[in-house]
């Protein structure tokens, strides 16, 4: 703590970006780890061909998952454009996981910002001191110094820590959004296959 807060007042700035880093990056683990019930959407296809639309139902219902939800939308609007149903649906779903995505992209780029400006300030100050005193006072200067690079350093932590969490959620989201083009498509089919066999 006496390391960080000598990096001078700048080190404010980058301490709250990280406590809001973290904090969002805890949110957004708890609903991707949800996202495990995906594994069930191959069960819920299968009671619709078999044509077990309350059961699929119960799964959706009992294990939330974005793309369960999106199958459950298509099963309730089977009889009016499940397609486009599923779709939107999709689309909701899709703006859930990006929820506090962009908030950790400006973390991302706002900590090195801030540990340069507090760079940028820590040498001003030793230059300050040494135009008052001169070379007479070597630890004045070299504090200002420390405290520029102690900045710099935990802009570039906090950056760091930001970027690995962030690359994670996108990538479960992309692997999540695959998933939902994949068994909605599926969805669809076999609804449709429904369709086609009561008329016949």
């Amino acid at each position: 703590m006496n390391i960080l807060m000598s990096g001078g007042w700048m080190m404010i700035p980058i301490i709250a970006c990280s406590v809001f880093a973290f904090t969002i990056s805890i949110e957004r683990f708890i609903y991707f780890k949800k996202f495990s019930a995906s594994r069930l959407a191959p069960k819920m296809l299968s009671l619709i061909e078999q044509e077990k639309m309350a059961d699929a139902l119960a799964v959706a219902e009992q294990h939330p998952s974005p793309v369960l939800r999106v199958i459950s939308t298509g099963v309730l609007q089977r009889a009016q454009y499940p397609s486009k149903a599923m779709e939107a649906t999709a689309i909701a779903e899709l703006t859930k996981m990006k929820r506090g995505l962009p908030a950790l992209d400006t973390v991302i780029t706002l900590g090195p910002l801030l540990g340069l400006l507090g760079t940028i300030i820590g040498m001003v100050d030793s230059f300050g001191i040494m135009s008052e005193s001169g070379l007479g006072n070597p630890h004045a200067v070299t504090g200002g110094v420390a405290e520029a690079l102690i900045c710099t350093a935990a802009g570039i932590f906090v950056a760091v820590t930001t970027l690995i969490p962030y690359n994670f959620f996108i990538a479960r989201m992309e692997q999540e959004t695959e998933k939902i083009e994949h068994y909605a498509t599926k969805a669809e089919a076999a609804l449709q296959g429904l369709v086609n066999s009561i008329k016949s």
